[in-house]
């Protein structure tokens, strides 16, 4: 265990607190993982990036961490895609899931402690609407059980959402069974085509907040250290997981420190479906390796948005390729921290110093072997490790080369000279991409 203070930027009192665990000797972590109905995006990724080095440095801070993400594998999105594509929902959930374990694996993300899937703990969903219809939280109407939003005193105390503005939130579900509108779903009746189980109120399956509020009380107990998540969920998710938690386990608060990251915008606008720009984990490892992309999510703070574009990824592989070249190098396997490097990690996952220390120190190891151990130890406790190999100076002044050569061409309007000159630096596992800043480069996985 380190005697450095971690400190964290807790979103229930909107800030940075020294993190200090309700069990000094077990940090405890819940974190909202994917809807497995289809490949994950590059928020979800930047998610899973932010929360992975969270947990390596939590592990290197103390003696034992305990990480809970969930599967959400019952969801209204998983049933619309079995039906599109006319297939059972446990074989599409079993697909993606094991698409999204693949994917993440490109990443380096580390195997969390425990990763319970939704469908895996109907009774104890089920258990906690029961409780909560006992305390008269809950009611009963048409079928579904809500929680009824005016019981709860501390409702909004998260999310800061106050009851206009949840009234006139576009997530609301306005239906006629509510007593209040701002009142959400803990069971709703089984639909035809659609997975259901039997409860006391009939046929149905679960809401999407009470599945994460039995989770991580199967695994973490009613009190726990850290949650996190996208700031997308903070509501209305985790603001109803939250009032769920108060009234069923008879507490203040279950979480002490609640961490959301920033989302990831593409090229200055929102990733989204109806733009036409949301971007696969999937597709983009097929340009760059697991590296550059953990590289380019980190190089901007956890919790403010994440511009992704050809720029940031060509400089986040110039980056990686610096460390790589280093990680090449011979290490006895003693590690060696550098303290700029943990201190930036320290101050509320300041990925971007952290970054530059790494970079710095990977600059200074190719002229001082004493620094190839720091980059070894760094580059582990981020999670950046070699899966490609670094070039030799002499392809890439070929490369540039050809490129020089490509831009004349294409500034004379030889297009099939062009076309010839990208093929040919293809050939030589190039990606390039043409943009208004410029023609960028990056070698392909």
């Amino acid at each position: 265990m380190s005697s450095v203070s971690l400190f964290l930027h807790n979103r229930f009192s909107q800030k940075k607190e020294i993190f200090t665990p309700l069990n000094p000797k077990e940090v405890t972590m819940y974190v909202c993982g994917p809807t497995v109905y289809g490949p994950i995006h590059m928020g979800n990724a930047r998610s899973i990036i932010v929360f992975d080095v969270l947990f390596r440095l939590l592990r290197y801070l103390f003696p034992r961490v305990v990480y809970v993400r969930n599967i959400t594998d019952v969801d209204d999105k998983i049933n619309v895609q079995a039906k599109n594509l006319g297939i059972s929902i446990t074989e599409l959930t079993h697909t993606t899931i094991a698409e999204f374990h693949q994917d993440i694996q490109a990443l380096h993300v580390l195997p969390v402690s425990v990763e319970p899937r939704a469908t895996h703990h109907i009774p104890h969903m089920i258990a906690i609407i029961e409780t909560l219809l006992e305390q008269g939280v809950a009611y009963w109407a048409e079928d579904h059980v809500l929680f009824d939003v005016s019981k709860d005193p501390h409702y909004g105390t998260l999310s800061g959402a106050n009851i206009e503005e949840i009234l006139a939130g576009s997530r609301v579900e306005l239906a006629p069974y509510k007593r209040n509108p701002q009142d959400f779903v803990l069971w709703k009746p089984a639909v035809e085509e659609q997975e259901f189980w039997p409860s006391p109120w009939g046929n149905g399956r679960p809401g999407w907040h009470t599945e994460c509020c039995a989770m991580s009380k199967e695994y973490l107990g009613s009190r726990f250290d850290i949650h996190g998540g996208g700031s997308d969920l903070l509501f209305p998710h985790h603001e109803n997981e939250s009032a769920q938690t108060r009234s069923a386990f008879n507490i203040e608060q279950s979480v002490k420190y609640w961490i959301h990251n920033g989302m990831l915008m593409v090229e200055g606008q929102k990733m989204s479906k109806s733009l036409g720009n949301v971007l696969l984990l999937k597709d983009v490892l097929k340009q760059v390796s697991g590296s550059v992309v953990r590289w380019a999510c980190l190089s901007s703070h956890y919790r403010h948005p994440l511009d992704w574009g050809s720029a940031l990824l060509h400089q986040a592989t110039q980056c990686v390729e610096s460390v790589l070249r280093v990680l090449a190098l011979p290490w006895d396997g003693t590690p060696h921290m550098d303290e700029d490097f943990l201190a930036y990690l320290c101050d509320d996952l300041n990925t971007p110093g952290a970054l530059t220390a790494l970079h710095a120190a990977a600059k200074r190891a190719l002229q001082d072997p004493q620094w190839v151990p720091i980059v070894h130890t760094c580059a582990g406790l981020i999670g950046i490790e070699a899966t490609f190999s670094f070039m030799t100076m002499e392809l890439r002044n070929k490369i540039e080369s050809i490129i020089t050569e490509r831009n004349r061409a294409r500034a004379e309007k030889d297009f099939q000279r062009a076309d010839t000159l990208r093929h040919e630096v293809e050939a030589l596992g190039i990606v390039l991409e043409d943009t208004p800043q410029g023609t960028y480069w990056h070698q392909r996985i």
